[in-house]
C-alpha cells in the first residue's frame, strides 16, 4: 500500500474513502511507520511541530446516574475513586492560574453527571468570567447534555469550547450506555455549535467495537465539523463492567490516531486518556499524528506529569504551542 500517496492526497485537499480509512486500521505492524508518515505529512501542513497542551480538572467526581460501562464515575461502577461534590469557583479558577503557569493553552473543566444542575451551570459561567480576567487561557467545559438555553448561557459568559464526546459509533453506542442515546450526544454537539462555541468531541478506542465502528466515528466527527478530537485509549478501570477487557495495544492506538488525522486533517487531534498506559514507550510516535495532549493527568487517573511530557516532546523534536490571543 502506498501510504505516502494517502498523506499527499489529503494534504492537497483530497479525502480518503471509507475503504481507504479501513485499510489504515487493517495495516500491519510492519507498515506502521509508513502510516504515521502519511499522517505526519498532514499534521505538519496544518500545525508544524507545535503541540497544544491541555490541563484537565475534574471539578465534581463520581455519583453519576448514567451507566457508561467504561467509566469509573458511572452508576454501575464500584471503582475506588475519590468522590466529591462540585468544587468552588475559587478552587476551579486557582486551577486555571496553575494551568497557565504550566504552559497550557486550554483549561478543561469536567463535572460528572447526565446534565448540569442550575448550580453547576452558574459555577461554569462565573468561572468563565474570572478565567477571562485572570488568565489568557481558553476555557473548555464538559458539563454533560445541554439544552439550547444552557449552551447560550455558557457562550455569553465567555466559555470558548465545550467537550461532549460521541465515545463510539452509532451502531455500538447502545452496547456501552443505554441511559441516554447517541442522538442525545449529537444534539448537544449541535446546540454548542449553534451557540457559537467550539466543539471538542471524540471517543474511546478499544471498548470492543469493530474497526468499522472506528471508521464510522471518524467520519461522524468529520460530518459534524467538530473543532477538536480527543482520542482516548481504553485502559480498563477496576470495578467497572469493562474491567476484564484488555487495554488497547500501542500499535493499534497509533493506527487509530493516524486514521483520525487522515479523515479530519485540519482538526485539533489529541492523544488523550490512556496515552501513557497504552502507548508506553511508543508515546512520542503519537505526536506524528496528534497535535495536542492532556498533560498532568486525567479525570480519575494520573499521567506521567508535566515535566516528563516536556522531555518527551523536546526529545521527539516537538514544542509546546503558544496561545494565540
Amino acid at each position: 500500500m502506498n501510504w505516502l500517496e494517502y498523506g499527499e492526497r489529503v494534504r492537497a485537499g483530497g479525502a480518503l474513502t471509507r475503504d481507504e480509512a479501513l485499510a489504515v486500521l487493517r495495516s500491519s505492524d510492519d507498515e506502521l511507520l509508513g502510516v504515521l508518515q502519511a499522517a505526519f505529512l498532514v499534521r505538519r501542513a496544518h500545525f508544524g511541530r507545535n503541540v497544544n497542551l491541555h490541563i484537565l480538572r475534574n471539578a465534581q467526581s463520581g455519583s453519576c446516574g448514567e451507566n457508561c460501562a467504561f467509566c469509573s464515575q458511572s452508576a454501575v461502577s464500584a471503582a475506588g475513586i475519590e468522590r466529591y461534590p462540585l468544587q468552588s469557583v475559587e478552587e476551579i479558577v486557582a486551577g486555571a492560574v496553575e494551568a497557565q503557569r504550566l504552559g497550557a493553552v486550554k483549561y478543561c473543566v469536567v463535572t460528572s453527571g447526565r446534565a448540569p444542575a442550575e448550580e453547576t451551570l452558574e459555577t461554569f459561567c462565573e468561572v468563565a468570567r474570572r478565567v477571562r480576567k485572570q488568565t489568557s487561557l481558553h476555557l473548555c467545559v464538559s458539563p454533560g447534555l445541554l439544552t439550547e438555553a444552557q449552551a447560550q448561557a455558557l457562550a455569553r459568559a465567555g466559555v470558548h469550547r465545550v467537550n461532549h464526546n460521541l465515545e463510539t459509533s452509532r451502531r455500538y453506542f447502545p452496547t456501552i450506555c443505554d441511559t441516554h442515546t447517541y442522538d442525545d450526544r449529537v444534539a448537544t454537539v449541535r446546540v454548542v455549535k449553534a451557540a457559537g462555541m467550539e466543539v471538542c468531541c471524540g471517543g474511546i478506542l478499544g471498548l470492543g467495537e469493530s474497526l468499522e465502528d472506528r471508521v464510522d466515528l471518524a467520519f461522524a466527527l468529520r460530518a459534524l465539523e467538530v473543532d477538536s478530537i480527543p482520542v482516548n485509549f481504553f485502559n480498563p478501570r477496576p470495578g467497572t463492567p469493562l474491567a476484564e477487557r484488555p487495554k488497547l495495544g500501542a500499535m493499534e492506538g497509533l493506527r487509530g490516531l493516524a486514521l483520525f488525522r487522515l479523515v479530519n486533517p485540519a482538526r485539533d487531534l489529541r492523544a488523550a486518556g490512556g496515552r501513557e498506559a497504552c502507548l508506553g514507550a511508543l508515546q512520542p510516535l503519537a505526536m506524528f499524528a496528534a497535535n495536542s495532549i492532556f498533560s498532568n493527568g486525567y479525570l480519575t487517573t494520573p499521567g506521567q506529569g508535566r515535566s516528563a511530557d516536556a522531555v518527551m516532546l523536546e526529545e521527539a523534536g516537538f514544542r509546546p504551542a503558544q496561545l494565540e490571543m
